[in-house]
């Protein structure tokens, strides 16, 4: 059941608590007035059995006057309770939403901040609250001081991840400048020229390290310019580096960084691709789902996974138990990244294991903004295709 809004709450309490307080003023009312008449009507009985003898005939025309009197009273009170009812509420209503004004305005600039395309975009902005110093300017200053602080960590990371490329890049490629100098050599023995090639691919595996650090680090930040990108080339694009790999290109058009979305669909395929059977297949599709999603799906048959393994494949430097001391594997961040990047496009990623061995990865992303009269029916190539010429 859905719950009513603080508002909506507050103006129930302000007009109930009115109405309750007129109804019982106007039971008091009557009370008090019903006994004021009686006490009139009393003496007035004494005051004519001294005139006249039709007394009963007075009693009569004095109950009627007192019961007409009482019933006005409820008619018209209740009338008049009702109106002003309903004005207390239309009043405690607009009392409501200028009491909330503040929080309305620390809501709006949450939203602001949590839609933003990058995790620390919106985070220079402040509430400023004017008012008073009571609960909701300190609620306020409190989120003020929040945000200040989550900029600066954000921002110290920036600062990291600059200084963290340079000083970790610069070594290792000059190692491997070194080692290449050192096997190319004419007079190089067989045993070093081995051994520099071994160094070389240890050298080069801790680059695509740090690159997948890199990229992972950046990857829920700053998106850049979108632009419209359909899945369709990517994949045909990754895939025909990978001969062995089968494809299914349905059109996929979505918005996001190209660069990112190349690097999610190449990490996904290259992790089919490694982490497969001798004779085995990886098989790559896209496509637009009816819930105006586009879908990637990535099989392979690669090893069994047991289900409780899937959580932890998308953590960094996570493997399955039976691949962690393979050298030949890659850091543990291909999933991570695709994880990190699906997330960055407003979308999200799925495992689950393939019967009989290997995975079964689908990656969901929003939609590429379409006419409007395709927004509630079945969106066709030639639709796509017009609407990628234009844009």
């Amino acid at each position: 059941m859905k719950r009513l809004t603080i508002r909506t709450r507050l103006t129930l309490v302000y007009g109930g608590l009115f109405l309750l307080a007129g109804i019982l003023l106007l039971g008091a009312t009557y009370v008090l007035m019903s006994r004021q008449l009686s006490n009139r009507e009393s003496t007035a009985v004494l005051d004519a059995q001294t005139f006249t003898p039709e007394v009963d005939i007075l009693k009569e025309v004095a109950e009627e006057t007192r019961t007409d009197a009482l019933m006005a009273l409820l008619v018209q009170g209740g009338l008049a309770l009702g109106l002003v009812a309903a004005a207390a509420i239309a009043i405690g209503w607009l009392i409501a939403g200028r009491m909330l004004q503040p929080i309305d305005q620390m809501t709006r600039a949450a939203r602001r901040i949590a839609d933003s395309p990058g995790s620390d975009r919106g985070l220079h902005e402040r509430i400023a609250l004017d008012g008073p110093p009571d609960e909701v300017k300190r609620l306020a200053d409190t989120f003020d001081l929040m945000l200040e602080r989550l900029d600066h960590s954000f921002d110290g990371q920036r600062r990291f991840i600059a200084n963290a490329s340079h000083e970790l890049r610069t070594p290792l490629t000059l190692n491997r400048t070194l080692l290449e100098i050192a096997v190319r050599r004419r007079d190089v023995s067989v045993e070093v020229r081995q051994l520099g090639e071994t160094l070389l691919e240890i050298n080069s595996r801790h680059e695509r390290l740090i690159d997948g650090l890199l990229t992972l680090a950046k990857s829920d930040r700053e998106l850049g310019e979108l632009s419209y990108v359909d899945l369709a080339d990517v994949v045909t694009h990754v895939a025909a580096q990978h001969p062995t790999v089968a494809t299914s290109a349905g059109e996929a058009p979505t918005m996001g960084n190209a660069v990112l979305l190349e690097r999610l669909v190449q990490n996904l395929v290259e992790n089919g691709v490694r982490y497969n059977v001798p004779d085995g297949w990886v098989q790559v599709t896209s496509g637009t789902r009816p819930d105006g999603l586009v879908e990637l799906v990535v099989t392979n048959t690669g090893p069994v996974v047991p289900p409780y393994e899937l959580p932890g494949l998308f953590e960094p430097f996570r493997r399955l138990a039976t691949d962690r001391l393979a050298t030949r594997m890659g850091a543990g961040l291909g999933l991570s990244i695709v994880r990190a990047l699906a997330h960055a496009h407003g979308g999200h990623v799925h495992a689950e294991p393939r019967g009989g061995g290997g995975l079964v990865v689908t990656v969901s992303l929003p939609v590429a903004g379409l006419p409007r009269k395709q927004a509630s029916g079945v969106v066709t190539g030639q639709d796509l295709r017009d609407h990628r010429s234009s844009t």
